[in-house]
C-alpha cells in the first residue's frame, strides 16, 4: 500500500556541540511522524545532518588546534551515535562539507545569479558570530556594560565594517510576496504564536541577504565569483534539497517526488530563517515552497533554557541511561506540548514514567499475559462470537480517526492521551470482568475466554499505536504475541481493525517493560 510520498526534516545541526536534550527533541519529534506515516501508507524520507562550514565552526576548530574539516569529522560521529541511540529512523544525513552539498548549494545560486537576484556590495551592521546573523540596531539589547548584545544568544555583537564585497540576495523585493503566501497559506508558519511574530518580521520591511564572504575559504566556493564562498543560511537550507536527492542522477526523479516537504521541524529561534529567507529563496528559484515549518518551543529547568553554561544540560544518553530508550521518547513527545515551551524535570518524568508506563501499559501487559499463561496454557484462546461486543472494540473502533488528526497536526500529546484511554480502560475491564473469578466456574469457561481474548487484542492495537513513540517496546510486544515484524505494517488503520489476533498464537510473558522507579533512588 502507498499513499504518497512524505518528506520531513530537522534542522541541519551545528557541529560546535554534541546533541542535547534541545536537538534530540526535534530529532525524535521528526522520527515520530515519520514512523507513524510510514505504519500510515506513506512512502517516507527523514532527512537531517550537519551545518560544518561558516566563521563560527573555523573558530571553534581553530580553538581546539584542529583544521575546520578535522573538526567536523570528530564532530559527527557524536550526533549519528546519538540518534542510533535514539532509534532514529533517518532516511538521509546529510554533511555540508559532502560533495553532493558543494554540487546543490553551487547550481542553486548559479542559478540565482543567472535569473538576476544576487549583486555585489558591501554591508556595515551589527553581527552575532553564534548566530551567524546580521541585526538592525534597533533589535539588539545592551548587556550591564553597555555593549550591544544579541537578542536571541546575548552574546556581545560586532560592527561589520570592513569593506568587504559580499554577494547578496535580493531579498528585500519578496516582501509583499511573502506576505500573500502567508494569507494564502495559513498553515506555512505553526503554531500560530510563531506566524504572528513572522508576519510583523516581515511587515517591518526586509534587507537584502549577504550570501557569500571573501575574507575566508571555509564554505562552498560560488561558481561565478572567484573566492567567494557561499555563507550559511545559502548553504545550510539547501541540505534539504540535497537529502531529497536533487541532482543526483542516481536517485533519479526522487527529488520531484519528495519536494515540496510536509514538515520542517526547527526550534523557535531558527524559524525565521526558515519562513522568509528560505521560501524568498525558492520563490526566486521557482520552487514550490515547503507545505509547513514547525517552530516548536525550548525546554526549560526552572524556567530556564537548558544549557551547559547555566549547569542545567542534561544529556540525553544521561536520561537513557534511567529510563531506556522508550520512556525517553514517550515521555518528551507526550508530556511536552509540541510548539510550547516545556519545562522538564527527574521529578516529573519519573512521575510519567511511572503513571503511563509502569502502571498502566507495562502492568497491561504484564497481568494479561500472566493470565493468559495460567488460564489458557500461554495460548491466544479462541473467542466466542458474542466476545466482539465489548467496551473496548468501542474505543478501538474511533481510535484511528482521533490519533491520526493529531498525527496530522502534530499534536504527540493529544496521540499519546487517545491510546492511554484505551490501556486505562483494559485495565478496568478487567478488574470489571475478574477473570480470576471467572475461571472458578467452568459454566463461564466462553466468557473468561472472551475477556482474555478481548484484552489481548487490545494490547495489539496499543502496541501499534504505541509503536511511533516506543518502537523497541512495541516491538517487543508482537513478538510475545507471536504476530511477527511490526515494522512490516503499512496500513495501521487496516491493522488496527478488530478481531485480527489469531486464536492459538503463542504468548510468552516476559521480564516488566518498564519497571517502577522511585525517584529518591535515582542519580544523574
Amino acid at each position: 500500500m502507498s499513499k504518497g510520498y512524505y518528506s520531513i526534516t530537522t534542522p541541519i545541526y551545528y557541529v560546535n556541540a554534541a546533541p542535547h536534550l534541545g536537538t534530540a527533541y526535534t530529532t525524535v519529534a521528526a522520527d515520530t511522524v515519520a514512523r507513524y506515516q510510514r505504519m500510515n501508507g506513506y512512502d517516507v524520507a527523514f532527512v537531517t545532518g550537519t551545518d560544518e562550514h561558516g566563521q563560527k565552526v573555523a573558530e571553534t576548530a581553530e580553538k581546539h588546534g584542529m583544521t575546520p574539516q578535522a573538526w567536523c569529522d570528530s564532530m559527527v560521529p557524536a550526533f549519528k551515535e546519538c540518534w542510533d541511540l535514539l532509534n532514529i529512523s533517518y532516511t538521509d544525513f546529510v554533511r555540508t562539507t559532502e560533495p553532493r552539498q558543494h554540487k546543490t548549494v553551487q547550481e542553486f545560486w548559479q542559478k540565482l545569479y543567472d535569473a538576476g537576484y544576487l549583486y555585489k556590495g558591501q554591508y556595515e551592521g551589527w553581527y552575532c558570530v553564534h548566530e551567524e546573523t546580521y541585526y538592525a540596531e534597533s533589535d539588539l539589547l545592551k548587556n550591564d556594560d553597555g555593549e550591544f548584545v544579541c537578542p536571541d544568544c546575548k552574546r556581545p555583537v560586532r560592527r561589520m565594517s570592513s569593506g568587504e564585497e559580499n554577494w547578496f540576495f535580493k531579498l528585500s523585493e519578496f516582501q509583499e510576496p511573502l506576505l500573500e503566501f502567508y494569507r494564502t497559506h495559513p498553515d506555512f508558519v505553526r503554531p500560530e504564536t510563531r506566524k504572528n511574530e513572522i508576519v510583523s518580521f516581515v511587515e517591518r520591511g526586509l534587507q537584502d541577504l549577504s550570501i557569500s564572504r571573501s575574507t575566508f575559504d571555509w564554505g562552498i566556493p560560488l561558481t561565478f565569483d572567484e573566492g567567494h564562498v557561499a555563507y550559511v543560511w545559502a548553504d545550510a537550507l539547501l541540505a534539504y534539497f540535497t537529502g531529497l536527492g536533487f541532482g543526483q542522477e542516481e536517485r533519479g526523479d526522487e527529488f520531484e517526488h519528495r519536494w515540496p516537504v510536509q514538515y520542517h521541524f526547527v526550534g523557535k529561534d531558527i524559524t525565521r530563517f526558515h519562513c522568509v529567507i528560505w521560501p524568498a529563496m525558492l520563490m526566486a528559484a521557482g520552487y514550490p515552497v515547503a507545505q509547513t515549518v514547525f517552530g516548536h518551543g525550548f525546554l526549560l529547568t526552572k524556567g530556564e533554557k537548558m544549557s551547559k553554561s547555566k549547569g542545567n544540560g542534561v544529556m540525553p544518553a544521561d536520561l537513557v541511561k534511567i529510563y531506556g530508550v522508550d520512556a525517553y521518547r514517550y515521555y518528551f513527545m507526550s508530556d511536552v506540548q509540541f510548539g510550547h515551551d516545556g519545562n522538564i524535570s527527574i521529578e516529573r518524568m519519573t512521575q510519567v514514567y511511572n503513571a503511563d508506563l509502569a502502571n498502566t501499559w507495562g502492568n497491561l501487559v504484564s497481568r494479561v499475559t500472566n493470565m493468559t499463561k495460567k488460564y489458557f496454557d500461554s495460548k491466544v484462546p479462541a473467542a466466542p462470537a458474542a466476545a466482539a461486543d465489548n467496551p473496548l472494540r468501542a474505543i478501538s473502533d474511533e481510535l484511528y480517526a482521533v490519533y491520526d488528526a493529531c498525527m496530522g497536526e502534530v499534536d504527540f500529546t493529544g496521540a499519546a492521551d487517545a491510546v492511554q484511554k484505551l490501556a486505562g480502560r483494559v485495565n478496568l475491564y478487567v478488574e470489571e470482568s475478574a477473570p480470576w473469578n471467572l475461571a472458578k466456574d467452568p459454566a463461564k469457561a466462553d466468557e473468561l475466554a472472551s475477556v482474555i481474548y478481548n484484552a489481548l487484542e487490545a494490547i495489539r492495537i496499543i502496541a501499534l499505536y504505541m509503536a511511533p513513540f516506543m518502537p523497541v517496546t512495541s516491538a517487543e510486544v508482537w513478538h510475545r504475541l507471536s504476530l511477527g515484524d511490526i515494522t512490516a505494517v503499512d496500513d495501521i488503520e487496516a491493522a488496527t481493525t478488530w478481531g485480527q489476533l489469531p486464536a492459538g498464537n503463542a504468548v510468552s510473558v516476559g521480564d516488566p517493560l518498564f519497571p517502577r522507579l522511585d525517584v529518591n533512588d535515582l542519580e544523574l
